[in-house]
């Protein structure tokens, strides 16, 4: 798979941008600030209906206008398909795909899909939890779907059941008459069921993306391993132990089972979700635990072996994408410079072969010459091929 055209409209600093793409290696070269990353960063917002840099759309609409439009031409095989995504910020998202009527914007997930290499990337072994997930679940997203369905679901229960307890919380705080909370048995089923999917989904690609990643961390930094991915569950007692034996197992444990254990959790911790008004227990406060031989990443690992590790991932997760379906576009974001110059080599090397890399940079030699390619000139909004 690869995307052949990329066409912008008020997104970021583009009023207007065509660039056509070839399959192999493309690489944006120019000055930072310029609008490289831009491009790339539209290209990834197709395939996963949000930003590696920004949490909320508006960022991504030119100053001045009330709209952007990303749209790209993908082509699988012998297949051609025209996707396109209309960000109107404060409003609904709209998308079609070959110019057919208007779909849900996450009707187009799985068209294009991509492995993004990017400075932020830090963040997955430094950062917080959230961090952790939004990588899990992107990649979920990307195996299946329809779990962007799911995903959604399960953000409009907890925001639903947060309300509820929050009233309840400031009702007794203020002395006020004890609300009716027999709601919120309802409440527990709904994120309990949509908790367990979500739940079983991530332990199953923890699973099968262990031994891709330390596979991946072996080829970067030679004897510098073993890694260890451990998912670590909000859940406490024995219901934390059932999601820990889940994961022991190979995330080998039913939907059902997981629908169960999140039910007596949130059981066991309602006293004090009423008293804080939040929901404590379930996949939006789990995290991973990253380990580097015998120890935690976070906070015992160097910057090299970091960025080695938050490398590693993304190459399991190219690899796992890979296996299962259609190859990912492969973006690297400015990664080279961030890099000595062994595993600048390294990387290069493992992702040359790709079907379609899309590389920035601010120099043409912080590209290593193993992928040579198509060059794009990018330098005040304007985008020449080379």
């Amino acid at each position: 798979m690869h995307v052949s055209h990329l066409s912008l409209a008020d997104f970021r600093s583009y009023a207007r941008a065509e660039v056509p793409l070839d399959p192999g290696v493309t690489a944006f070269v120019g000055p930072n600030g310029q609008g490289k990353t831009n491009l790339v960063e539209a290209i990834g917002y197709l395939a996963t209906l949000g930003s590696h840099r920004v949490s909320s759309d508006a960022p991504l609409v030119r100053m001045g206008a009330d709209r952007a439009v990303i749209r790209a031409a993908v082509t699988h095989g012998a297949r051609q398909q025209l996707v396109e995504l209309e960000l109107n910020p404060g409003r609904a998202n709209r998308a079609r795909i070959n110019r057919s009527s208007q779909v849900r914007p996450r009707d187009v997930l799985g068209i294009v899909r991509t492995v993004l290499f990017a400075p932020e990337d830090l963040a997955l072994v430094k950062g917080d939890p959230g961090e952790r997930r939004r990588f899990l679940d992107e990649l979920v997203t990307a195996r299946s779907p329809r779990m962007a369905g799911v995903r959604s679901d399960y953000e409009r229960v907890l925001k639903q059941r947060n309300t509820l307890l929050k009233s309840a919380a400031m009702a007794r705080r203020h002395g006020g008459r004890s609300m009716d909370l027999s709601t919120l048995d309802v409440w527990d089923q709904h994120l309990a069921r949509a908790g367990a999917e979500l739940l079983a989904q991530r332990l199953d690609l923890i699973a099968t993306l262990l031994p891709l990643a330390d596979k991946a961390y072996e080829q970067l930094a030679p004897g510098g391993g073993p890694l260890g991915l451990a998912y670590k569950s909000s859940a406490a007692g024995e219901a934390g132990d059932a999601v820990d034996d889940a994961v022991d197992n190979g995330g080998a444990r039913t939907r059902e089972a997981l629908y169960e254990v999140l039910l007596a959790a949130l059981a066991d911790v309602r006293k004090q979700e009423i008293e804080r008004g939040v929901t404590l227990v379930g996949p939006h406060r789990d995290d991973v635990l990253l380990r580097l031989g015998d120890l935690p990443a976070k906070g015992y690992a160097s910057h090299g072996e970091s960025w080695s590790y938050a490398l590693a991932l993304r190459l399991a997760s190219y690899e796992l994408l890979r296996s299962e379906g259609a190859e990912p576009v492969l973006i690297l974001d400015d990664v080279f410079a961030e890099l000595d110059a062994r595993r600048r080599e390294r990387l290069a090397e493992l992702v040359a072969p790709g079907e379609q890399v899309l590389v920035t940079a601010a120099v043409d030699d912080d590209v290593p010459g193993v992928l040579a390619g198509t060059r794009f000139g990018v330098s005040g909004g304007e985008v020449t091929r080379l």
